[in-house]
């Protein structure tokens, strides 16, 4: 047996350090006494999820080695990113809040004068290894020194393509504090960073960081970094409240009845950040298809198209089969058929969901492959706009809404 020790023993030293580290001790003793944990593993809201790919490997192979669509996964040309500079975030946020979209699910969101970093992911590939692993399809919009310092850090779980090493690491030497689910918080201890700046929540739970509340929120997914996967680190999605406003990232997710009870306990929301790439057939338990995205969006939002919605977690990795193009037009037309205000801002470009510019232009079309039949018109988009100015115009004109209600929200997109 102390041969087989050994050996286990030696397996773990050479590990990559992106392994991270499975929670022990008095962390461990928490998990298990969590109501979400259960016969060893994290349980998922609405029974057990698939997380593997469902199907044999060979109906998956040949989707994913399809000749003729493989092509599509990716841009043809340049992606346009905005070029974020330092002095597009020094000012202050007119409306009070502000969301940058830095790529697939990483948001610098600016709310009631502090700072919340969702999901950073800086590095080249999402993956353990320098060498090998999903590979950025566009640059970052600016390096991650140049944010400024950011009040807290928000994780939604601990896959590679949202909790990335290198960035945790850049991270580690400034003073900010991480909000991360349960367990999640062994991997950035293993990276140096220390206990006391840590806020490991389950799913309800909360924490107060600078006058704002951030909300571990239940999600539908899986976890896990190493070779061998504990299921010992929870998932979530975040609600996050300030004084004047409230946001909501969904961070990865399948879709579930949960969103309504989410948005009648923390929403509505000013904005909401929801997951609507990687998905598919293979998998539907775990990650949602743009309409699954909207529909999550009017279930936070109590049912009525308010608010903003921010797609994320695409057209940075290519992590399915799925065309690079296909969650971003998916959204479009679903946001458009429900008469949801959706922003389509370019990676980097900072906007306010409150504002008068909320990006709508499709500017993934810039660089994609063209569909046989040509891409849909831009008119619904153009009108909708159009019509949300002269609807808050006239209300302005008639003084209304009164008694101090704010203006409902017209669809923008």
């Amino acid at each position: 047996m102390s041969g087989f020790r050994s050996l286990s023993s030696g397996l773990r030293a050479v590990q990559p350090a992106a392994f991270g580290a499975d929670p022990s001790g008095e962390r461990m003793a928490r998990i298990r006494r969590s109501p979400h944990f259960k016969d060893g593993v994290f349980q998922n809201p609405g029974g057990p999820a698939r997380t593997r790919p469902s199907g044999s490997a060979l109906d998956f192979a040949k989707v994913f080695f399809d000749k003729e669509q493989r092509p599509r996964r990716a841009p043809a040309g340049t992606v346009p990113v905005h070029a974020t500079t330092l002095a597009d975030l020094a000012r202050p946020a007119a409306t009070g809040l502000r969301l940058t979209w830095m790529g697939h699910s990483s948001v610098l969101a600016e709310i009631d004068g502090r700072r919340v970093l969702f999901d950073p992911v800086w590095g080249e590939r999402c993956s353990p290894f320098a060498f090998v692993g999903p590979k950025r399809l566009h640059p970052v919009p600016l390096p991650i020194a140049a944010l400024g310092p950011v009040d807290v850090v928000v994780i939604s779980h601990d896959h590679y393509d949202h909790l990335d090493l290198p960035t945790i690491k850049a991270l580690a030497g400034t003073d900010t504090l991480f909000a991360v689910p349960l367990g999640v918080g062994a991997h950035l201890e293993h990276w140096g960073v220390s206990a006391d700046r840590l806020r490991e929540l389950d799913w309800h739970e909360a924490t107060e960081v600078g006058g704002l509340t951030l909300t571990a929120t239940p999600a539908r997914h899986f976890c896990g970094r190493g070779l061998r996967n504990t299921q010992h680190t929870l998932w979530a999605s975040w609600a996050v409240e300030g004084e004047r406003h409230r946001i909501y990232h969904s961070g990865d997710t399948g879709y579930f009845d949960g969103f309504k009870e989410i948005g009648a306990d923390h929403g509505p929301f000013d904005a909401t950040m929801i997951q609507i790439g990687a998905y598919s057939d293979f998998w539907p338990d775990i990650h949602m298809t743009p309409e699954e995205g909207v529909r999550a969006h009017l279930d936070l939002q109590g049912g009525e198209p308010a608010g903003v919605l921010l797609p994320i977690h695409w057209a940075t990795f290519n992590l399915a089969t799925h065309a690079w193009t296909d969650p971003g037009e998916g959204t479009l037309a679903s946001a458009r058929a429900e008469g949801t205000p959706v922003a389509l801002p370019r990676p980097g470009e900072p906007f306010e969901p409150g504002g008068e510019s909320v990006p709508v232009r499709p500017w993934w079309r810039d660089a994609a492959h063209a569909p046989a039949g040509g891409w849909p018109s831009d008119a619904v988009a153009e009108d909708s706009v159009a019509k949300a100015k002269a609807d808050t115009e006239s209300d302005i004109e008639k003084g209304a809404p009164g008694d101090g209600e704010e203006p409902e929200v017209v669809p923008a997109g």
